[in-house]
């Protein structure tokens, strides 16, 4: 446990905001010495709080100082590579980059939606019982191994490039959107499958025994009582990959798909900057930071019920 004395060592590597931590702390040794033990425990206790003010705000305020070190040094080198005021207010750009972002957001989109139910389909199969289910079995745990164990980006490659090449039967006549949706459902199915399968699994026994004991089938079973029990207990975990996804909309760009990557490069090779990959990355940033902030908020909204809260 932080001592009073400890508080005060730790305010000294942040003087400008730990001279409240140093003066309460020398009050709860004095007191102390004086054997006045309930005031000088409350002091203490104060000096500790400044001592954690003190790294707080101190920390804050060395990285906020190196961060503006490395703008302003070398003539502002970084901040004019990575933050080109003249990009960055340029409409023009940022109209075309939104144009390419837009792509991005219906990939996502509607790789979502497919991943949601393939993915499901895929964990019920790897659940199925039975000898008879063995090798259906065996070709989605297959297909799981596979896709979990191949990066997202070779998959766009070989998907984006070689099905075209290859004129896969069905599919070699696709547009390069569609390629990557397809590589981008058959990467997060597999994950996503197992999210889903672990939901499954983590529905009690007895909730099946009970549904089979009212007469219910394997498959009313899994449809009107695990299924919907098993989604809602994986809500936060499946937005977590879906969070995931949105970001790696960005490796289409790979395949020549003129996502807000592409126009980005475009941008860069034009202005001799970097600027307009800032520009994209705060694009992201729209979106992952709400998703993320809602994430959180479902998780803690979670832990209530379960824990009896609000």
């Amino acid at each position: 446990m932080l001592t009073y004395r400890t508080a005060a060592v730790l305010s000294l590597l942040f003087p400008f905001t730990g001279v409240p931590a140093v003066l309460y702390s020398l009050r709860a040794s004095k007191l102390a010495k004086a054997g006045e033990t309930e005031p000088a425990r409350e002091a203490g206790g104060k000096a500790r709080d400044w001592a954690w003010y003190s790294v707080g705000f101190g920390l804050t305020a060395y990285l906020v100082g190196f961060v503006l070190f490395i703008l302003f040094n070398n003539h502002g080198a970084v901040r004019v590579v990575f933050f080109g005021w003249s990009i960055l207010t340029d409409g023009k750009a940022w109209r075309s980059m939104l144009k390419g972002f837009w792509i991005n957001v219906q990939v996502f989109f509607i790789t979502e939606m497919i991943v949601l139910v393939w993915a499901l389909v895929v964990a019920i199969v790897r659940l199925l019982p039975g000898r008879a289910c063995a090798p259906i079995r065996a070709l989605a745990t297959l297909y799981v191994d596979v896709f979990r164990g191949i990066p997202a980006i070779l998959v766009v490659y070989l998907v984006g490039l070689g099905f075209l090449q290859a004129k896969v039967p069905l599919a070699g006549d696709l547009s390069d959107n569609q390629y990557v949706i397809i590589a981008l459902t058959l990467t997060y199915g597999a994950y996503v499958s197992e999210v889903y399968r672990a939901g499954i699994e983590s529905v009690h026994w007895s909730q099946v025994a009970a549904a089979r004991s009212l007469g219910l089938s394997y498959t009313q079973s899994l449809r009107f009582v695990v299924v919907p029990q098993a989604v809602r207990r994986v809500v936060a975990p499946l937005l977590n990959d879906f969070i995931g996804l949105q970001k790696d909309t960005a490796i289409i760009s790979v395949i020549g798909v003129l996502d807000v990557v592409n126009r980005a490069r475009f941008i860069n090779n034009n202005k001799g900057t970097l600027a307009a990959y800032s520009m994209a990355a705060v694009l992201f940033l729209l979106v992952t930071v709400p998703f993320t902030r809602w994430l959180e908020w479902l998780q803690r909204r979670s832990q209530n019920r379960t824990q009896g809260g609000r």
